[in-house]
């Protein structure tokens, strides 16, 4: 659990990975009032104990433009073409340009 401070390009030689896990958003405000992005994401369906949080991350403004920045590369079609409005509940909403 920690917020992201740096990033960098990697140059490790990874695969993708072979389970899925689902992950929750949340808009968390820190004691300053500045807004941070959570993503917390639960073990795989074959762990063995109940549903827990395996990792959580959070994100502030620079970091987000950063990530914004590389989605965009990563995902040209989609960031042109998409915009995603993340509600109070946590919910994504997504519509067509």
């Amino acid at each position: 659990m920690a917020r992201i401070r740096s990033m960098a390009i990697g140059t490790q030689n990874v695969k993708i990975h072979p389970t899925e896990v689902d992950c929750l958003l949340q808009i968390v405000e820190g004691p300053t009032g500045s807004k941070y992005l959570q993503l917390s994401t639960f073990g795989s369906d074959s762990r063995e104990s109940k549903p827990k949080t395996s990792q959580t991350l959070q994100f502030d403004e620079e970091f987000a433009a950063t990530m914004i920045r590389a989605l965009q590369s990563c995902f040209p079609h989609v960031a042109s073409g998409h915009r995603n409005k993340v509600e109070q509940n946590g919910s994504v909403e997504g519509s067509a340009s």
